[in-house]
């Protein structure tokens, strides 16, 4: 049996991130599915106390065991760039044992220690943030240490002509998974908005060089939200924002508000996976923006969010983040650069509503079947 260990990155610690925990144990399932003998690996921070630290991994393993790892799981501690560990619930020899028996680690956690990335047989880099992971990389922002495989969900990595920098490796391609029968069509009347759950992360600014001059942009979900603040104006199609404000962003969701847009605080509607799952499974369909990365390095990125919905079957109307081989636009899922764009794509889908969400799961199934893109990057990476 085929042992993998899936290395998240800031799960327990985001413990309000419903929708970020999916991102990983979408990758998880489909190697269970495929007969893998799977484990977790994460790092944590320690505290505020010890009361409240036991409470957050005893919640924590719990739900890992609704998930089918409660017993796979292996938690450690650590400083910053320190290659001194505390464990959480075993010895530092079965941690390790554990890893070095493994065939195969899949990093999302790029900042791993080398020492640990060195444990199991064969490790895989996973480029979840196609063009802004080889931008950090290239400027010196992060440091990551060398694995024996390069994969990524960005089509145009490492392609010619990308505006992605390669990094001097080689990246394979693979699509990223859904869980199907996890996120099965729900066919019961759907509630009257097109949603989407969000970070609005205000202030995360990306510095680069365009066309010989540098550049400075703010790389965030409330940019991309900001340019479509009119849409409610050209549809009669309700559209509500599941968002994790700050305290600080009280304001522009009362702008959002008096355009017409409903917002709700994520925290209260997709805290857990199971509250995410029912929330994009009682709505009408996505209606989404990307972060502004994306179109400038025209990724052809799709969001793991956007593959719940179609899996759901629930069309998507999402921002257009550039070519691709397979995505289809007019099809249970519709790529939008405009205002107008966006609003035409809603009324299309609400014309022929039903057809849409057959589309849209059919799309899930040929593409992003968890089972089959697991099975094709084990192919890929263990010998």
């Amino acid at each position: 049996m085929t042992r993998v260990v899936v290395c998240p990155y800031h799960v327990l610690d985001f413990p309000d991130g419903g929708g970020h925990f999916w991102v990983y144990m979408q990758y998880a399932q489909g190697l269970l599915r495929n007969g893998c003998d799977v484990w977790w690996l994460e790092q944590f921070r320690r505290g505020p106390s010890a009361a409240d630290e036991e409470r957050r991994v005893s919640e924590y393993l719990a739900r890992m065991a609704e998930f089918g790892l409660g017993d796979r799981v292996l938690l450690y501690s650590a400083d910053d760039g320190s290659d001194r560990r505390e464990w959480v619930g075993r010895s530092a020899a079965d941690a390790e044992t554990v890893l070095r028996g493994a065939d195969l680690l899949l990093n999302f956690h790029y900042a791993i220690h080398p020492s640990l990335l060195a444990l199991p047989r064969r490790s895989a880099l996973v480029d979840i943030d196609p063009g802004l992971l080889q931008f950090w990389i290239t400027a010196g922002q992060l440091v990551v240490p060398p694995h024996d495989r390069y994969l990524t969900i960005g089509e145009t990595v490492g392609k010619p002509g990308s505006r992605i920098p390669d990094c001097g490796v080689e990246w394979t391609h693979f699509r990223p998974p859904v869980s199907l029968d996890l996120w099965p069509p729900v066919r019961e009347a759907p509630g009257d908005a097109f949603t989407t759950v969000a970070g609005w992360w205000s202030g995360e600014y990306v510095k680069g060089v365009e066309n010989g001059a540098e550049v400075l942009y703010e790389n965030t979900k409330r940019v991309a939200f900001l340019e479509l603040l009119d849409l409610p104006r050209h549809t009669s199609q309700r559209i509500e924002l599941a968002l994790y404000l700050g305290d600080g962003d009280v304001v522009e969701r009362r702008v959002f508000e008096r355009r017409g847009w409903r917002v709700r605080r994520s925290q209260e509607v997709a805290r857990t996976p199971e509250m995410y799952r029912t929330y994009i499974q009682q709505s009408r369909g996505e209606l989404s923006a990307a972060k502004p990365s994306c179109m400038r390095f025209q990724n052809a990125w799709v969001s793991d969010r956007t593959l719940c919905y179609l899996a759901s079957g629930k069309p998507a109307v999402v921002q257009d983040t550039g070519p691709s081989a397979f995505l289809p636009s007019g099809e249970g899922l519709f790529r939008f650069t405009t205002v107008a764009e966006a609003a035409a794509a809603l009324e299309a889908v609400n014309a022929d509503y039903e057809r849409h969400c057959r589309a849209a799961r059919a799309l899930a199934e040929t593409w992003f079947d968890g089972t089959r893109t697991m099975r094709a990057l084990l192919e890929a990476t263990v010998p």
